[in-house]
Order: C-alpha cells, then structure tokens, then sequence
C-alpha cells in the first residue's frame, strides 16, 4: 500500500521513478497480485496515469485491463477503472478539442490492438448488459470511442455478434439519462454508412423511442438530445429506402407536424433552436427527396398533405421574423414536398401572404428573387422552388405564361410574369440569369405554352413599337453583356424553341439573328467566351434540327451550307462540345437544386444540361448528313408516321369498339333483369288468377246454382266439381294411409334388428363365460358350462321378452288393418250415400231457390261431419303409432340393461382372475408346485356399428 501512496499521494524521499517504470510496476501488480483490493488499487492507479503517460499504458497495460474485464466480472469497481482506463488511451477528444493534429494517431492505434481479436468487443457488448451505472457508463464511452476511430471494422464485429444491436438499442431504454444521451451518441456512430445496421435499428423500433424522447425533451424547443436524435434518425433514413418506407408506413409522418408549430411571436430564437428545427427541415427533405424511387417520393408528398405538413411548412414561410437560414432551408422544404405533386403544386398556388392586399406566396417569393440586395442562397431557394412548382406541373406553367398575355394583364397588381420580365432586363447579372432559367421552366416540355409565348410584346421605350419578348432576348444578346446574362438568355432560347418549329421560324425571320451566332461561334475568344460560342453552337443546331423548311433564305441545307462555309463542320462540332467539357456542367447535372458556391459560378441549370445531353449528338448528326440521307430519313420518319397514324385510328377504333361492346353489355344486363322481374310478376300473377279461379269455383258451387235462373240446368256440372272436390280429400286420405303403412314397415325392420342385436347378445355372453371357465381350469372338457350360470332364468326372461313383443306386433298389426278396412269402408259408403243423393238430386224437378237452399246447407254440414269422423280415425290411427314407439323405446332400454349385465359380468371374471393369480403367488411362497397356466389376455371392445361387446 505504501507503494500506491508513493504514487497517488504525496512525494518519497529519494529518488522518483520515472514514469514508465512506475507503470511497469503497476502493470506487475494487477497481472501477479492474488488480492482483489490490491488488482483494484493498480488499475486505479494507471486510471489516474492514463491521461499524462497515454503511450506507455497503452502499449504496457491494455492485455492486463482486458484480462481484468473477463477475469474479475463480480466487481463492478474494478471493471469501472478498467474500462475508463482503456477509453483514456483509445479516445482522441482532448486532442480533437484543442484542434492538435497528431502525427502518428495513437488512438486508431490502440484500437486496432484491442479489435485484433474479435472477442474483446462482444465482451464489451456483454459488460454493457450490466445495470452497474459505473460498468454500463464507461463501456458505452469506449464502444463509441472504438467506432470513431475504425468504425467499418467495428461495426463488422457488432453487426455479426449475437443480439449485438440489440443489445445496444436497450441503452435508449435506461432511465439515468447520462446513459441514454451517450447512447444515442454511440448510435449515431455505429449506423453511419451501414445500411445492414441501420435497418436492424430501425427494425428494433427506433422511430417510436426517438420520437418519444425528442417529443419529451420540448421538440424544437429542446436543447443537445433533441439535435442528437434528429442526426440519428437522418442517419437511419438517409439514401436508405427501407427505413424510408417503413417510417412511412408506420405513420410517423404525422408525428413530424407538431414540430413547426411556431408562434406569433418568433423574436428571440437561440441558436439551439435553430439547429433542431434545420435538422427536422432536413429530416423531412430526406422523405421526399428527388434521388428517392419517384413512388416512394410521391407516397410520402401525399402523406405530408393529408396530415396538413405542407400547410404547416406554408405557414412558417409568410410567418414574419423566422431566421433568415431557417427561412432558407424551409423553402428548400416547400420545394421538394410539392415537386411533381399535382395536389401539392395546385394548394401551393392558392397560398396567400399575410398581406394587404394578399399577393399569391409565389408572387412574394419571386419579389426576394430578383432583388439583389437579398442574400444570395435565399435567391437560390427561392428559384429552386419555382422550378419545383412548375415541374410536370402543365396547369401551373400555363398560369404563369398567362400573366405575360396582353389579355390577362392587370394593371393594378404584379404578376409573376411582370417580375420575370423586369428580371430578365434588369441591370444584374444574376437577376438576369434566375428569371431567364425559371421563364425557361414554364416552357418545359409544354409546345402550348412555347407558342403562346410567342404573342407577347413589350414596350422597350416612348415613341417606338413594342418588339416581341423573343426579338428583345435577342437584342440583349447582340449588345454584349455580361457572361452570366447571356449564358441565361441562350438556355432561354434553346429551351424555348427545341421541340418547336414555329419558334424556330420566328426567330430565323430576323435576319440578324443568324448572322450574329455564326459570328460569335467563327471568332476565336477567350476562356470566358467559350461556354457562351458553344451555347450559340446549340442554338444554331436546334434551328436546323427543328427546321420545318418554311423560310427559303434558312432551310436545312442552307444553314448547313452556312456552317460549312463560314465556320467549318469540325469546328462547329468542337465549339458546341465545350458546353459539356465545361466544369460547372457536370455539378449542376448532378441534382436538381441550385447550389452554387459564390453568384459567378452560377452558370447551368440542371434541366438544360438533361436538354443538352438529348440534343448534342442529334445536332452533330444532323450537321453531317447530307441531302439524300436526310429525304431517306424524311421519307423513313413519313412512313412510320403514316404507321403510327394507322395504329392510332385502329386503337381509337378498337376504343369505340369496346365501348359500344361494354354499353350492349349494360345494355343485355339490364334487359336480363327486367326479364327476371317480369317473369317473376307473371308467376304472381298467374298464382293469384289461380287462387281466384278456385275462390269463384268453391263461390260458384255454393250459391250459383241458387241464385241464377238456370240453376237447374247446371245442377249436373256443380255436382261433378262437388264430386271433383270429394275425391281430392280421399287421396289425401289415402296417401296419408300409404305414409303409416311406410311408418309400420320401418318400425318392423328396427324391430327385428334388435331382436337379432339381443340374441347375438346372449350367444356371445355364453361363449364367453364358458371359454374363460375352460382357461382357468374351473371346467372339464365333459362337464357343462351352465351350471355356473343361472340359465334358466335368462331363457325365461328371453322367452318373456319375445312373447311380449310377438303380441305387440300381432296388436299392432290388428289394429292397422282395422284402421285401414274403417276408412275404406267409410269412404266407400261415403262415396255411394253421394253419388245417389246427386241423382237424385237431378231427378227431382227444380224446386224453388228458397227451398233448395236449406236443403244444400245441410248436406254441406253433414259432408262436414263425415269428414270430422275420418279425421277421429286418422288421430287414432297416429295414436297406435305412438303406442307402437313408446314399445320400441322400452326395447331399447331393457338392449342397455343386457349390455350392463355384461359389464359386470366381466367385472366378476376379473375379480375372480386376480384372486386366482393372488392364491398361485401363495402356494409359490409356502413352497408348493403350482401348475403354471396360460395366460389370459383379454379385450373387450364395442362395435360402432352393430353396439354389440367383442373379444
């Protein structure tokens, strides 16, 4: 102890070691020292010397710490020291605050020493399970420390250790939020650049824990951990389209809405603040970037709109004191969610600013556009949000280009037309070049809008005619401008008359315009100059390319005959190749956003370099040919127009085709139903014309033949329906008789299958016993079985049974026909007593209405009554039924009782077996022979079929 006093207490007498030799000491300690207070005591120690000798424990101790971490696991104190004493010597913080560079890094060093073997690092991922705040605090430091300085091999190691990311995520659950912030920390180093890990991550339910925590820490209003969970989740989605769809999918859009929640009063934003909320403008720019698949972009555009993002974003747009960056980087935002989104663009063009008047948003943001004194990367926002609104978007360019229109002008507002214009002229350069590009975007892909342009005119000056907006471009061009001006103009121009013959004859009638190009394009210049000869190359070609012939002075051939002679085909070729040579065209093709270092480089827009690549190699083709290759190609181009004219009237006419066959077939389905419903109401109908033929023929046969004058003539008719009417009621009566002699055939056969259930019974019973009875010896082959069973008794109980019910079917039997022979007996009788009671009916002669009349009411009474007693005899006859049941239901029961008989019976026998058994096992005890006998194994089971027992 005197020596750990010597080194972290006072001074000794005599000489000091120096400082590698007290750590070697040390080092000799913790490797030979069998106490645990001691081990403890050295590692605290080189914890203590750690920071000053860096070098000398590294390279001494760092076996000796490792072996203490997979040694000395029970006591978390020395674990602490250990680990805090490897993160001193791996970390490089102090040097990288103070802004020192090292030569040679130690701390890449060390890390690759203690990463060599793989094992060491899931052993710090096991020591991180530890809840030991003095454990689970130094081992998160050292792991992020390890993946600051080899982070791809690191993450190598985690992303293949068993449950290694998990275990990690369980840091965003401790409750000590020292823990908790570091770990998030350690996550963001861990998921850079991995996309393995980041979907692990996610997938372990990252998006919830990181939008609870930020959501608990006050949102934007949050300080350090709610920027460091932003930068987590940025590393979780960015270029990652898993993660993408899946924070989508999981609604976390909407949880991003109360973020840009701001208030009324903005004055006073801190600076930590402004870094939260750029991150989440950041985070939402990564859901709907440009790069994405265009589904996914869409997918989430469509989402932002329905949970009222958008709107949100809007507001904090026209809201008044918003940082100047924050505002920046919100219209950057705005952008992108309404880039190729018709919902989208149309809501961003009805928004208004909190104005008086209100001006449309688009309006205002192309005010700070062109007016040079706002900042330079606001101007750009603001240009990339116009590009993004008129992108894909027809509807929104047509709206602009109508602002231009002599028609549509108003003057007592300003159009964003008027502001492109007095743009496109002003005195600065990079107001010349912004409005040029985005009047340039309302022309995209839209021959409408290319031609509309055409008709507007402006008034240069008092006193002299307007000149067309294209005549002024070109004006400006010829009188020598600045670079950027005229870089702006001839995008303008190409982009305007590609893809248009009718521009490219106006701009051919001036003849100054083609003179100057060839001019311009002929002349040796400087480097400046060069971008600006090779975008008047491309202009020229696109007047060949697009040439319709329709001027005689600039047909196709002339011009090329022009280029040959005065600039030469080569160098024509060579000057329009330094557009794309040029340095700044390969940045701009790279995305969509104008981002520029300094105003001067502003020189390319990305949508022109995609015009650009399209047209190079078909201009220089186009140069090249010849007459006769160009009639081949105009001839080729006729034929496959004429091809696809054809097509087209074939698939306009297979369009007619279907919808007439889908109208025939409307048309079948509806006549079918009508069909259905018609003969439906035909069959109601006729039922109901049958019920009332019956009703007028039971009226007709009451009082028809008392009523009419007649009635003595069709006494003889009335008599047949009466007739008619009797013999439906008998062969009712009859088939209601076949029905029980059916019911009595069907009781006789279940009858006789339990008769026969109950002899099988018996039978197998007896054989039963008596080969049992044999086995066990109790019988002789000579003596009888049925001394043993009381046989007697079961014959007469049998016998009394089958007498019982022979007598129940002979009774049954009788009482049948009985019933049978009285009905048809008194059907018959029926049957005679009114066939002559009709004659003589009809012998009579006929008797006055108000004598008959009583006479046919009761003959009706007593037809009553004879019915009521065949009805008494059919009841009867039911109630022997029932008799004739109730008998099959008591043969059942007495089936059940034999069946337990049985049961018990063979209960008996295994009594008597198992006492048999017990008596052998005595007499073997006792000493005596016993005759060894057969065992007997029996199984009984029951028959689905027949319920009868089996052996």
């Amino acid at each position: 102890m005197n020596f750990f006093r010597g080194v972290m207490g006072g001074q000794a007498a005599g000489p000091q070691p120096s400082g590698a030799e007290t750590i070697q000491k040390l080092c000799d300690r913790v490797a030979s020292s069998t106490l645990l207070e001691d081990r403890r005591d050295a590692v605290r120690a080189l914890k203590s010397l750690s920071k000053k000798y860096r070098m000398e424990v590294g390279t001494q101790a760092m076996d000796h710490l490792i072996n203490i971490l997979q040694t000395d696991r029970s006591d978390s104190e020395i674990l602490g020291y250990a680990l805090d004493t490897l993160y001193n010597i791996i970390c490089n913080d102090e040097e990288e605050e103070q802004g020192i560079t090292p030569s040679n890094d130690l701390g890449a060093q060390f890390t690759d020493k203690f990463i060599q073997d793989p094992e060491h690092i899931t052993l710090l991922l096991t020591l991180l399970e530890e809840f030991d705040f003095h454990v689970r605090w130094p081992g998160v430091k050292l792991l992020t420390a390890l993946l600051k300085n080899q982070g791809v091999q690191v993450q190598g190691i985690i992303l293949v250790s068993p449950m290694g990311v998990s275990r990690l995520m369980d840091l965003l659950a401790d409750s000590r939020e020292v823990i908790r912030n570091d770990g998030l920390l350690l996550l963001q180093q861990l998921t850079k650049g991995n996309a393995a890990i980041q979907k692990i991550v996610a997938f372990e339910n990252a998006f919830e824990r990181l939008l609870d925590i930020i959501t608990e820490e006050g949102s934007s209003d949050g300080g350090i951990v709610v920027e460091d969970c932003l930068l987590l989740l940025l590393n979780l989605l960015k270029n990652n389209s898993s993660n993408q769809n899946f924070f989508k999918e999981g609604s976390y859009i909407q949880r991003m809405k109360p973020w840009f929640e701001v208030g009324d009063d903005n004055a006073g934003w801190s600076a930590q603040k402004v870094t939260n909320l750029h991150l989440m403008l950041q985070l939402v720019r990564v859901m709907v970037s440009p790069v994405n698949s265009p589904g996914a972009t869409a997918s989430c555009q469509k989402s932002m709109y329905q949970c009222d993002l958008l709107q949100q974003l809007c507001t904090i747009l026209m809201a008044t004191g918003v940082p100047a960056d924050i505002l920046t980087e919100t219209i950057n935002t705005v952008s992108e969610v309404i880039r190729g989104s018709q919902v989208n663009q149309d809501y961003f063009a009805s928004v208004n600013a909190p104005s008086n008047p209100p001006r449309p948003a688009i309006v205002v943001l192309l005010m700070s556009m062109v007016n040079e004194r706002q900042p330079f990367v606001l101007r750009c926002a603001v240009l990339y949000c116009f590009q993004c609104f008129l992108y894909k978007n027809q509807k929104g360019q047509g709206e602009i280009v109508a602002t231009l229109l002599p028609s549509t002008i108003d003057a007592n507002s300003i159009s964003a037309g008027q502001l492109l214009c007095g743009g496109l002229f002003s005195a600065d350069s990079l107001s010349n070049w912004c409005a040029a590009v985005a009047l340039a975007h309302a022309l995209q892909d839209n021959l409408t809008q290319k031609e509309q342009l055409l008709r507007v005119q402006l008034a240069t000056s008092l006193g002299k005619p307007p000149v067309s907006l294209l005549q002024q471009c070109t004006n400006i061009l010829s009188q020598g401008s600045k670079v950027q001006t005229r870089v702006g103009l001839l995008m303008l121009l190409c982009t305007w008359i590609s893809n248009c013959p009718i521009a490219v004859t106006h701009f051919l009638h001036n003849q100054e315009n083609v003179p100057f190009l060839t001019a311009q394009i002929s002349e040796n210049l400087g480097e400046d100059e060069r971008l600006v000869q090779g975008l008047c190359a491309l202009l020229l070609g696109i007047c060949i390319y697009y040439n319709d012939n329709s001027l005689e002075n600039y047909t196709k051939e002339k011009l090329k005959q022009l280029i040959e002679k005065r600039i030469g085909k080569e160098n024509f070729v060579e000057k329009l190749g330094f557009i794309t040579k040029h340095e700044l065209y390969s940045r701009a093709a790279q995305k969509p956003q104008p981002v520029f270092p300094s105003p001067e480089q502003m020189l390319f827009d990305h949508e022109f370099t995609k015009l650009v690549k399209e047209l190079e190699g078909v201009i220089t083709k186009a140069v090249h040919k010849s007459t006769e290759e160009e009639k081949k190609e105009e001839e080729v181009k006729k034929t496959l127009e004429q091809h696809d004219n054809i097509v087209t009237q074939y698939k306009e006419l297979i369009r007619e085709q279907d919808a007439q066959i889908q109208e025939l077939k409307e048309q079948v389905a509806s006549m079918t139903s009508q069909n259905e419903q018609m003969q439906t109401t035909v069959t109601q109908q006729l039922s109901q014309i049958q019920q009332h033929k019956d009703q007028y023929n039971i009226l007709k046969l009451k009082l028809g033949g008392f009523n009419s004058p007649t009635a003595h003539s069709s006494s003889q008719g009335d008599g047949s329906q009466m007739n008619g009417l009797q013999t439906e009621e008998l062969s009712q009566l009859r088939e209601e008789v076949e029905e029980l002699r059916k019911q009595h055939s069907l009781l006789q056969t279940q009858l006789g299958d339990k008769d026969a259930l109950i002899n099988t019974l018996v039978c197998r019973c007896l054989c039963l016993f008596e080969s049992v009875f044999r086995h066990w010896g109790m019988i002789s082959g000579s003596q009888s079985f049925m001394k043993y069973i009381p046989l007697e008794a079961l014959r007469n109980q049998v016998q009394s049974q089958s007498t019982e019910i022979t007598q129940l079917k002979t009774e049954r039997q009788d009482l049948l026909r009985k019933a049978e022979a009285g009905v048809k007996t008194n059907m018959k009788k029926r049957e005679e007593e009114f066939t002559a009671e009709l004659k003589n009916k009809n012998a009579q002669p006929p008797l006055s209405s108000r004598f008959f009349l009583p006479c046919a009411q009761e003959e009706v009474k007593r037809l009553s009554e004879s019915r009521a007693e065949l009805e008494q005899q059919l009841a009867s006859s039911t109630s022997t039924v029932a008799i004739l049941q109730t008998e099959k239901t008591k043969l059942q029961t007495e089936v059940q009782e034999s069946k337990k008989e049985q049961d018990d019976l063979l209960m008996l026998l295994a009594d008597q077996d198992q006492k048999i058994h017990n008596l052998k096992q005595r007499l073997k005890d006792l000493g005596e022979t016993v005759e060894q006998l057969p065992a007997l194994f029996l199984s009984v089971r029951q028959n689905n079929n027949t319920g009868v027992l089996e052996l």
